[in-house]
């Protein structure tokens, strides 16, 4: 495993996918920064961090051998991984947020952004992970929480990215022996919300009330609604509000 370590990137993504366009990097390279001064998360939003006191690092999975028909599995994967992670080092009440962001309660602790290379298939991917580590203020983000805010532990950031791709190995080797059942249950059972009544909000602005049932095996969020009808929602097609 060939660790880049960084003081400060405009994105850990951005600065592997430039790694691999110039040369043939191994499997779980892995780009940690101190500081990121553009960091992404989902559909161009900002991950903010204080510097040295979080972990944001991207991780570069060869694809080329191991064929993945349906890349929600990789979200579904990396998700369980870092989940397991962190129940590793005793953070309570974990839950997936749909699609992948990982809460302790109803507190955001780790966002992940998955970004696949596609040469005919998907040859690579590359996952980029936020954890809120040992930072303690969160006043722009009330949602918001850190390891440290939770338990009151100061935390080593190796430690934590160490475990972290343990179980990434553990979860790759799963999907490379095609148990993608075994992953997408595990995912389903640690969904955030799932089987209670929560309220959503449409692409229009409606809310409407639903039951999480699961996922599709493309990544869509199945929802029960009032009549009893599924119906499933892609990720920029509703949002659950809590």
């Amino acid at each position: 495993m060939n660790i880049i370590k960084l003081n400060a990137t405009d994105s850990t993504n951005s600065y592997l996918r430039s790694l691999i366009i110039k040369e043939k990097i191994e499997d779980f390279t892995i780009v940690v920064a101190k500081e990121q001064t553009k960091g992404r998360g989902q559909m161009g939003t900002v991950w903010d961090s204080e510097t040295s006191k979080n972990l944001t690092f991207s991780m570069f999975k060869d694809l080329s051998i191991h064929i993945v028909e349906f890349p929600f599995y990789i979200s579904m994967a990396i998700s369980l991984a870092i989940l397991k992670a962190l129940k590793s080092f005793n953070i309570p009440d974990l839950y997936i947020k749909w699609p992948n962001d990982i809460l302790s309660a109803d507190k955001k602790i780790c966002g992940i952004l998955i970004e696949n290379v596609i040469k005919n298939k998907i040859d690579s991917t590359i996952i980029g992970i936020g954890v809120n580590v040992n930072q303690t203020n969160f006043i722009q983000l009330p949602k918001a929480s850190s390891l440290k805010n939770i338990t009151g532990v100061h935390y080593n950031l190796d430690e934590v990215l160490n475990r972290i791709v343990s179980h990434t190995k553990v979860y790759s080797s799963l999907l490379e022996d095609g148990k993608y059942e075994e992953v997408k249950s595990e995912y389903e059972a640690n969904l955030f919300r799932k089987n209670k009544p929560s309220t959503f909000k449409d692409v229009d602005g409606v809310l409407f009330s639903g039951f999480i049932k699961g996922v599709t095996k493309y990544g869509k969020l199945m929802i029960t609604l009032e009549d009893e009808i599924v119906k499933k929602y892609d990720l920029k097609e509703v949002e659950l509000l809590y």
